[in-house]
């Protein structure tokens, strides 16, 4: 669905962007875009919608004003009714288009049509928003940064929705995020950017067990024995926490026996996007 290469964006003598080698964004998949503040992500959109200037490749299969894209900032008017301005958006009565009546009774948006912009939590404005957005009913979707601004529990309502919707659909989705259970949730492969530039690119199964094993262990740094853990591999890890990478089944029992005995708690998990991030960029 999407070419990329040889591509560069810079600003005067600023490279906010460089990506050398092909990356290919397959039909029907769901790509998250990874990356520290400035590291390049929403360059890579602007540059894929088109919004600036660029030097390189970007083949797509459809027009790009048919992509449809959520931004991380969206401007509407504060003092009208958000019904009228829905209805001004998609051109028509919305009881008159079934698809953005279906998306807002899933996103449970009902109770917000009559209020003004301006009197809409964060969590609604998003919602509204993503109801445009998927109303489109695009084959390829960018959201960026949806959640940005949102407590978590209000990030976490939204995504579990995003998540049902897209459950057993093919669309094409890019997902720009800073959350890492967000990406664990929704996507399939993994772009990693770092000061402008790739760190990796493909499945997230891929990435997590080139970066972390098979499997990973990990508790609370308080209770690390580094004696009655020297044999076990110790991979980075956020801080507060240890994290052993796990081979095989049998060494995965060994020190679970040990961490029993010691009554230690602990997690483990093959879907961790933060540990495999932190050690992708440590690697590299």
């Amino acid at each position: 669905m999407i070419k990329i290469n040889n591509l560069n964006v810079s600003y005067g003598d600023f490279t906010a962007l460089s990506i050398e080698d092909e990356i290919i964004i397959d039909k029907n998949k769901k790509l998250g875009i990874l990356g520290s503040n400035g590291a390049g992500k929403t360059t890579l959109i602007n540059a894929i919608m088109e919004l600036v200037p660029y030097q390189g490749s970007i083949v797509k299969d459809i027009p790009t004003n048919e992509i449809a894209v959520h931004m991380q900032y969206n401007n509407y008017p504060e003092t009208i009714a958000v019904r009228t301005v829905m209805e001004a958006i998609i051109g028509c009565k919305l009881e008159k288009c079934e698809k953005i009546m279906e998306l807002i009774k899933f996103f449970k948006f009902e109770s917000a049509l009559k209020r003004t912009y301006k009197d809409l939590s964060g969590g609604q404005k998003q919602r509204l928003t993503v109801i445009l957005v998927l109303a489109q009913e695009s084959p390829l979707t960018i959201f960026d940064e949806v959640t940005s601004g949102l407590d978590f529990q209000t990030r976490t309502s939204l995504m579990e929705l995003l998540e049902k919707w897209y459950r057993d659909r093919d669309d094409t989705l890019i997902l720009v995020s800073h959350y890492y259970d967000e990406l664990e949730r929704l996507v399939d492969d993994v772009l990693i950017l770092e000061n402008g530039k790739v760190v990796d690119y493909g499945s997230k199964t891929a990435l997590f067990k080139k970066y972390c094993g098979n499997r990973i262990i990990s508790f609370s740094a308080l209770d690390f024995d580094d004696e009655l853990m020297k044999d076990y591999k110790k991979i980075e890890a956020p801080e507060g926490r240890v994290v052993i990478s796990i081979d095989n089944n049998e060494e995965e029992l060994e020190l679970e026996k040990i961490l029993v005995q010691k009554d230690i708690d602990f997690e483990r998990t093959s879907n961790d996007m933060e540990v495999m991030y932190i050690n992708a960029l440590r690697r590299k």
